[in-house]
Order: C-alpha cells, then sequence, then structure tokens
C-alpha cells in the first residue's frame, strides 16, 4: 500500500507542476514575465511558513548558509527564465527540455559530488538528446539537419535548456544543502526563504508587488497558488516515503503531462511528434534515475 501511495503523490506531482505551467501560461501571460514569477512564488510561502516554525530546525552550519546564498541567485534566474520560456512558445516544445535536468546532473554531480557516469546513464542522456531532436520529427521534409535548426529557432526551448541547466545545478547543490540539514526542513525553509527573495527582487526591480497583481488577477494568483502549494506539499511527502531518483522520475512525468496540456488547452500543432519527443525523453529520464545509487 505504501508503494502505492508514494507513486499517487509522485504522480500528483508531475500533475500539479504540469498545472502549474498551464494556469500561469493561460491567466498571466498577458502581465509579463515578472508577475507571473510572482504568481509562482507567492503559494508556497503562505502554506509552508507555519510548517516551517512548527518543527524544530537541525543545527545549520557554514556549509549550509554558503550553499544557500549561492542557490538563491541561481534559482531565481532559473524562475525568470522559465517563466518566459512558457509565456513566448508553445509548452509542447519548452517544457520537455526539463528532461535535460537530469542528464545535465550527471555532469554536474560528478563536478561538485563525485558521482559517476553509468551505461545506463549515458543511454538514457541519448535517449533525452534523440526525444528533442523528435519534437520537430515533422520538419523532416526539409532535411535531417531541420529538427536541430527547429529547436534553436524556438527561443523558448533554447530558455528552458538554460533553465534545464541551472536546476541541473540547483539540484546538486540542494542535495548538498540537505545533506548539512534535513529534508523536510530544507524543503519548508528554501522554498520559504526563495519566495520571499524572489518577491523583493520582483517588486525592486520590475515593479511586480503581490497586492497590484492580486488585484489584476485574483483569479490566476489563488489557482496557481493552489497547484504550486499542491505540488510542494505532495513532493515532500513523496520523497519522504520512496528513494529520491525514483521520485524525481516520476515527477518528471510532468513533461507528458505539460505537452498533453499544450494539445488540449492551446490546441498547439505537431503534436504526434512532440508526444513521441516527449515520451523518449521520459524514457532517458526513468534510465538515469534507475542507474542511480
Amino acid at each position: 500500500m505504501e508503494i502505492m501511495f508514494w507513486l499517487v503523490l509522485s504522480l500528483a506531482t508531475a500533475f500539479f507542476t504540469a498545472a502549474g505551467d498551464a494556469l500561469t501560461k493561460h491567466y498571466l501571460r498577458p502581465l509579463g514575465t515578472a508577475k507571473m514569477a510572482l504568481a509562482r512564488v507567492l503559494g508556497p510561502i503562505i502554506i509552508l511558513l507555519p510548517l516551517l516554525f512548527l518543527q524544530s530546525w537541525p543545527a545549520l552550519d557554514h556549509t549550509f548558509w554558503k550553499t544557500v546564498l549561492v542557490l538563491l541567485p541561481l534559482e531565481t534566474t532559473a524562475l525568470m527564465c522559465y517563466m518566459e520560456a512558457i509565456r513566448i512558445s508553445p509548452l509542447s516544445l519548452t517544457v520537455p527540455f526539463l528532461a535535460f535536468t537530469p542528464a545535465f546532473m550527471i555532469l554536474t554531480g560528478a563536478l561538485i559530488l563525485g558521482e559517476h557516469l553509468t551505461r545506463q546513464g549515458i543511454l538514457g542522456i541519448f535517449l533525452i538528446v534523440f526525444g528533442s531532436y523528435a519534437l520537430h520529427f515533422n520538419t523532416l521534409r526539409h532535411g535531417l539537419t531541420a529538427p536541430v535548426k527547429a529547436i534553436f529557432k524556438e527561443k523558448g526551448s533554447v530558455l528552458m535548456l538554460l533553465v534545464a541547466f541551472l536546476y541541473a545545478i540547483t539540484s546538486v547543490l540542494g542535495k548538498l544543502a540537505v545533506k548539512h540539514s534535513n529534508p523536510f526542513f530544507f524543503a519548508c525553509f528554501y522554498f520559504v526563504l526563495h519566495g520571499l527573495f524572489a518577491t523583493a527582487l520582483l517588486a525592486f526591480f520590475f515593479k511586480a508587488y503581490p497586492l497590484s497583481l492580486v488585484r489584476a488577477c485574483p483569479k490566476g494568483v489563488f489557482f496557481i497558488g493552489i497547484t504550486q502549494s499542491a505540488m510542494v506539499i505532495c513532493h515532500m511527502w513523496a520523497i519522504s516515503l520512496a528513494p529520491a531518483a525514483y521520485m524525481i522520475a516520476v515527477k518528471r512525468l510532468s513533461v507528458l503531462f505539460g505537452v498533453l496540456m499544450g494539445g488540449i488547452f492551446f490546441r498547439e500543432e505537431a503534436m504526434w511528434s512532440r508526444l513521441l519527443g516527449a515520451g523518449l525523453m521520459l524514457l532517458g529520464v526513468f534510465l538515469i534515475a534507475l542507474s542511480g545509487p
């Protein structure tokens, strides 16, 4: 029963991740990237702040604080690129590139944590790369290199590749911070701290204020807040019940959910090739997860 429960929670995490993307694009795209980013960080602050103070805090050393200080600007940069990507490009051509995160993590894990590459991991990387090529199979009539050219013509795809690379760094740094605290505390602490940090930056540099955002689009802020908070809670609950690599692999089903939502709600085109590409990339993620320790 417990095995099924972590799987249900992981699937819920994937669904709420994709739903958050679709809702953000639907409701807040006209308001700009900064307000889209602001909406994404407000909900988890409200939900997780009480949980942060209802638990005992572990002893936090210099490594923890230095890691968090590096994480905050990287995570905020990734958030802004993420929101810009889904604002300007189809979901089915942006969210699949998040599958590159575990591929990049093999490199960042080796550099930062001394982790090693496996044959299964190499195959997983190949499937992710080939899946990104398959996303544009509908352009093959223009030549074998047309899908590659199409990737780099789509600005949102390029931005999401950058996001995947930044997440590969922040995921490994987050793992380091967890080693110097504990998983549940870090999840609550970091989502709250990053939310406050991002809110302050967005207000200072982009004049994106929480109250004005709520007034401009109350329904969007409400639904996005619900999905982001549900995603965080399901994520923390699932990862406490299952190996992290397996849980994160199932969470990456958000890639497939995102492509489906792009087709259903935004009438995006060439769905057969985009579903095929997303499926191959997802298979690569699972291989990388299963190759881990």
